[in-house]
């Protein structure tokens, strides 16, 4: 391509660097009339004069504040476009625009806080929830322990979006649950019978406020609560030896499904 002088008018190549602009958007934009060249060189080469170049420096001002080629178009050419009323609008589109942004970025901060440290809930927010035995301890040892596996992420994005009045539901379920537990027990409910596997099945249900809990997941889990000395001593007290009663109720509606719970292990799928 031979070289030009500003006088004579400037290249596609010298136009895309002066401006920042590619040369295909400059290819473009003749293309469709909305900036051409006026003039060329025999070789056929464009080249853009000096009010091509102001058109082309009013196309980049308006491209950058976010109008469409179409609205740039009538902004520059038709004489009834009402300049300062499109470019209200232009800033209404921008402004619902940050505010969607803020919205996002709050979602984000939200987001982090609930993988480094559960739960979204005050110290007060906590005891009032889930009751005064409860240790605001608990969610930070949870994300030490395991803070790195799947169902720990899976917890945090439920947190993250969950309200104090979701957390007061799913301590509500929680609660009718122990209780129906208990009242079971009482009853001499046996493991594997209709009534033990309905109670494995609702605790199943209610767990996944947390993360979903296979049943394989679940033998695990119920061998925790008999073993572990903290969730032991939650359970019994509901109801003395209800920890080791209710891993019973889980190791045999997990035989019913094909599951041996001695060689059970913390697999997602089954």
């Amino acid at each position: 391509m031979p070289d030009t002088t500003d006088a004579e008018g400037l290249t596609v190549g010298q136009v895309s660097a002066r401006l920042d602009v590619t040369v295909r958007a400059l290819h473009h934009w003749d293309e469709i009339g909305l900036a051409r060249p006026s003039l060329r060189t025999p070789a056929g080469y464009r080249l853009y004069t000096v009010p091509d170049l102001e058109r082309l420096h009013r196309i980049v001002v308006y491209r950058e504040l976010g109008l469409g080629l179409d609205k740039i178009r009538a902004v520059l050419d038709d004489s009834a476009t009402d300049v300062p009323a499109a470019l209200r609008a232009q800033r209404a589109q921008i402004a619902a625009r940050i505010d969607r942004l803020r919205q996002l970025a709050a979602g984000l901060d939200r987001m982090i806080d609930a993988h480094e440290h559960g739960l979204l809930l005050t110290a007060e927010q906590q005891a009032a929830i889930f009751g005064p035995g409860w240790s605001p301890d608990g969610p930070v040892q949870a994300r030490q322990r395991y803070g790195d596996t799947t169902q720990w992420r899976q917890y945090a994005e439920r947190s993250a979006s969950r309200t104090p009045e979701e957390w007061q539901a799913v301590a509500d379920d929680t609660a009718r649950l122990e209780r129906a537990l208990g009242e079971a027990m009482d009853a001499g409910v046996t493991p594997g019978s209709p009534e033990a596997n309905h109670l494995v099945e609702r605790h199943r249900e209610v767990f996944a406020s947390y993360f979903p809990l296979s049943r394989q997941m679940q033998v695990c889990l119920g061998r925790m609560y008999e073993s572990d000395p903290g969730f032991a001593a939650h359970h019994d007290a509901i109801r003395p030896g209800l920890a080791t009663w209710f891993r019973q109720l889980v190791d045999a509606a997990a035989r019913a499904h094909g599951i041996d719970p001695a060689t059970a292990t913390w697999d997602e799928d089954r």
